[in-house]
């Protein structure tokens, strides 16, 4: 199962499931997870909310971007970018042709998953009018570098996972 990209690139804001339903791909397809945040924290020694807090949004976009160039160049299994990378056009351009999927997520289960004391930078002040304006700005973004969307509300992790998988036409390992 060799390929020149990642397998899978998983999309959406935060409380979709990226993490969770990433591990379970790669579990299926006998690959491994990265996930671009947990990149730029291991590449920084911070975490996300800490460096938004810090050193502001946009310096946290500019690593964002460079790991998941990194990211996309190098890694051929399942791939986690965080909410905002698809906030950049040179991080769509990379993604256009990828398999990319778009976990939609409903505004209750975000916040359900989310939590409401959770260290979301974006988040911390009046979380569900933040996430729906959020949403308004980035939907668009997520459908465009989409190649599939794959809706969670009223699903478990497992069909979510079983959900991408025939809908990239993908094979367990």
């Amino acid at each position: 199962m060799s390929t020149e990209h990642p397998l899978v690139v998983l999309v959406g804001p935060p409380g979709a499931g990226k993490t969770t339903v990433g591990g379970l791909l790669a579990e299926r397809l006998g690959v491994t997870l990265r996930d671009t945040d947990a990149d730029v924290e291991a590449a920084t020694g911070k975490e996300v909310a800490e460096i938004f807090l810090t050193d502001g949004e946009d310096h946290f976009r500019e690593l964002e971007a460079e790991a998941v160039a990194a990211a996309v160049a190098t890694h051929r299994g399942v791939l986690a970018l965080g909410g905002g990378a698809v906030m950049r056009p040179a991080t769509r351009e990379l993604l256009a042709g990828l398999p990319v999927v778009f976990l939609d997520v409903a505004l209750a289960d975000a916040v359900h998953r989310v939590g409401l004391d959770a260290p979301r930078p974006l988040l911390a002040v009046n979380p569900r009018k933040q996430w729906r304006t959020m949403m308004e700005t980035r939907r668009p973004l997520y459908t465009g570098v989409a190649r599939t969307v794959v809706a969670t509300e009223g699903r478990t992790p497992e069909e979510v996972t079983r959900a991408v998988l025939t809908a990239l036409e993908l094979t367990e390992a």
